[in-house]
């Protein structure tokens, strides 16, 4: 199958969860023998049309990112790309509905990739939602957010954020803290509910650690110092994976304050882990929908509420995985993207030797 990804932004050119998610999903389909092509705005070097990364191709729509060129050029290089399937990036949501119309020429499906509304283009988001043959979201909040864009509920398909379950069950134990956080520090990331939280538990016995960098860091520190807990919180800066897991399989509560998340990945990491997950519930956050029913975790509306649940984790066994969450490993996830890639062709009726 060969699959051609809208999205002018890359991760090569800065990370997000959108960007993140597209290149993960693009080079896990390369590794799986599918031909896969990006098109976006240049990021490399030269005057070459195209570069090749990770078995996927990348081809520059424009040399610079800017929204107006990108669209109106779109249409051409999908027309010469000659996809199977296209899935686009929701935002900037004109580049959806440019998709939609090389789809037609075509006569392949539309798949959008819908992570989180970026801007206040309300037009554009309800173009861009009717135009999809289908909706892809990570989360049940990115669901209603769609639905309210004018998606049909039928045309959206939950898809969550992806793991590797391999790594968390091999990977060694790192005792160094008892209780995590981890986010990027910068605005919303709310460390500030968890640091107040730690304070209220002066007294007791543990050790905690922030793991994430960004513009807020030194506030974050300054604020553990004025709350007098500085010697017991380890600010850890960004981990890999191979270094993120042991802390997490080390550790007996995972702390989620942060106001925005599509999808919280790192306290599905965390619960996969065995950790207890704390959720400060955010109207703007999905991290929520992890805890719900009957999952090792519970839901807090304040510093006072988390510092509670924490000390009354204490007394919870020390868990270092949990076999809850095989389903968000990279490899069933990938194959939830691929379902619904084949019932699109399908229902569009070109599948024949695709597969």
């Amino acid at each position: 199958m060969h699959v051609a990804f809208v999205s002018m932004w890359t991760a090569q050119h800065h990370e997000t969860g959108a960007t993140e998610r597209t290149r993960r999903v693009a080079e896990a389909l390369a590794t799986r023998g599918h031909e896969v092509t990006v098109c976006c705005a240049q990021w490399w070097g030269g005057s070459i049309p195209a570069f090749d990364q990770n078995d996927v191709t990348y081809r520059a729509v424009t040399e610079e990112p800017a929204a107006g060129a990108f669209g109106s050029k779109l249409p051409f290089h999908l027309l010469r790309t000659k996809p199977d399937v296209v899935q686009a990036v929701n935002s900037p949501p004109g580049h959806a509905v440019a998709a939609k119309r090389a789809c037609r020429l075509l006569r392949v499906p539309l798949v959008v990739d819908w992570w989180e509304d970026a801007g206040d283009d309300w037009v554009g988001y309800k173009r861009a939602a009717r135009a999809a043959n289908r909706v892809l979201v990570p989360s049940e909040l990115v669901r209603t957010q769609v639905r309210e864009h004018g998606a049909p509920e039928e045309r959206i398909e939950t898809v969550p954020e992806s793991i590797d379950v391999g790594l968390v069950r091999d990977a060694p134990v790192d005792r160094r803290a008892d209780i995590v956080y981890a986010n990027d520090l910068d605005e919303g990331c709310n460390v500030e509910s968890f640091l107040l939280a730690l304070a209220e538990l002066r007294t007791q016995t543990w050790r905690a650690a922030v793991i994430g960098d960004g513009p807020l860091r030194k506030t974050a520190e300054g604020t553990a110092a004025d709350l007098r807990i500085d010697d017991r919180v380890a600010f850890l800066g960004d981990l890999p994976p191979e270094e993120f897991v042991p802390v997490l399989k080390g550790a007996r509560v995972f702390a989620q304050t942060a106001e925005h998340e599509p999808f919280a990945t790192e306290l599905l990491w965390a619960l996969a882990c065995g950790c207890t997950g704390l959720v400060e519930y955010q109207a703007g956050s999905s991290a929520h929908e992890l805890v719900a029913g009957d999952r090792p975790g519970r839901r807090v509306t304040s510093p006072q509420e988390l510092a509670a649940a924490i000390s009354a984790a204490a007394d919870e066994p020390h868990r270092t995985l949990s076999e809850a969450y095989e389903s968000y490993d990279h490899d069933a996830v990938l194959d939830r993207f691929l379902k619904v890639y084949r019932e699109t062709i399908d229902e569009r009726g070109f599948s024949l030797g695709l597969f």
